[in-house]
């Protein structure tokens, strides 16, 4: 850390001193005022250009860089910094700049210790950035002594950590897009993809690994399994076998579609919306990226938290912002009636690791 706590007599007397300065100054001040520094105003950006625009300044800022969120209200980006001259760099870009406590080293090792002493099915945990701590959730299976467990951690991770609970159950949404089914269970279609060539999808992983062969809505077989990762990651690759329209698009359930162009990465407050075969659409806002979940089937790293609702059979399903592809449902807690807590596999990894492309 950069900060260095100042004695409190020292602070009194630095504190007299600006208090006579600026009543000094108040005269020249005012008679000078066109000549008085000014901080940068932020730029106006969409939530794509806010996140090329963090990604850039992260690699500048190097360990300087604390996280960075969009402020979708101010339509702005907000990046934490540990120090002022790297809030200066920051405001020059155009962004606004947030001194923080806590670095992203700190907290990834709050998440270091949270994985090897605090891995207990049904919780979950994922970089904040507007609060500039590690968030860790619980859910209603924890027990009272494992609650205990974890209490106990995050209490010794001092103020990098805070810990709640959620009404929900953790849990892969089994059951995206349009509805794709085998035998024993339903999912949804998240993304159609190219390789080699070829016509392929995207789905989850917990989806691919319990089903190998995939039909649609009307029965017809559509689908094998070429590559299936889960629990560590959680997407499927499948290839179609069957003669099909397979339109880069999103099915919106209102007798249109959105068209996706392009894979992006997910910016924590992006404004995002979902599509699955159970709840069909649904938006909200992305609260957290990186995150860790613990299902009962295994933990699974990486995810792109949100706020979005999702109910089994959504699995697989869609996240995307306008033209432009970001996730693959997961699994989380709640309902589309009370909420909860919703994770999506990164849609970027899932096209890297398999070698595919969008469509």
């Amino acid at each position: 850390m950069k900060h260095r706590r100042i004695p409190r007599r020292r602070a009194a007397v630095a504190g007299a001193g600006i208090a006579a300065l600026v009543a000094a100054g108040v005269t020249f001040q005012s008679a000078n005022a066109s000549e008085a520094p000014k901080t940068p105003v932020a730029r106006t950006l969409s939530s794509t250009a806010a996140g090329k625009l963090a990604s850039t300044l992260v690699k500048d800022l190097g360990t300087d860089a604390a996280g960075t969120y969009y402020d979708a209200r101010a339509k702005s980006l907000v990046v934490n910094v540990l120090d002022a001259a790297a809030a200066k760099t920051v405001q020059q870009s155009g962004a606004k700049a947030r001194i923080v406590e806590n670095s992203l080293a700190e907290l990834d090792g709050a998440r270091t210790t949270l994985r090897e002493d605090a891995t207990i099915p049904g919780t979950s945990w994922a970089t904040d950035p507007v609060s500039n701590k590690v968030v860790v959730t619980a859910d209603r299976s924890v027990s009272k002594a494992e609650w205990a467990t974890l209490s106990k951690v995050v209490d010794g991770l001092g103020a990098k950590a805070e810990l709640k609970r959620s009404k929900g159950e953790f849990k892969p949404f089994v059951a995206g897009g349009d509805a794709i089914t085998g035998s024993g269970g339903r999912c949804s279609l998240g993304f159609n993809v190219v390789k080699g060539g070829q016509p392929y999808f995207l789905t989850a992983g917990h989806c691919t690994s319990a089903i190998s062969t995939w039909s649609d809505s009307s029965g017809n077989q559509i689908g094998k399994n070429e590559q299936s990762s889960f629990p560590g990651n959680d997407f499927g690759l499948v290839k179609y076998t069957a003669s099909v329209d397979h339109p880069s698009a999103v099915d919106l359930y209102n007798g249109s579609t959105q068209a996706i162009a392009k894979a992006g990465e997910a910016t924590v407050g992006e404004k995002v919306t979902r599509s699955g075969s159970t709840t069909q659409v649904h938006t909200g806002t992305v609260t957290g990226l990186n995150a860790t979940v613990n299902y009962s089937e295994g933990t699974v790293s990486g995810l792109i938290q949100t706020d979005v609702c999702a109910e089994p059979g959504d699995s697989g399903g869609s996240l995307f912002d306008g033209d432009t592809a970001l996730g693959l449902t997961s699994g989380g807690s709640g309902d589309c009636t009370s909420g909860g807590e919703t994770f999506f596999q990164s849609v970027t990894e899932a096209l890297s690791a398999t070698g595919s492309q969008i469509g």
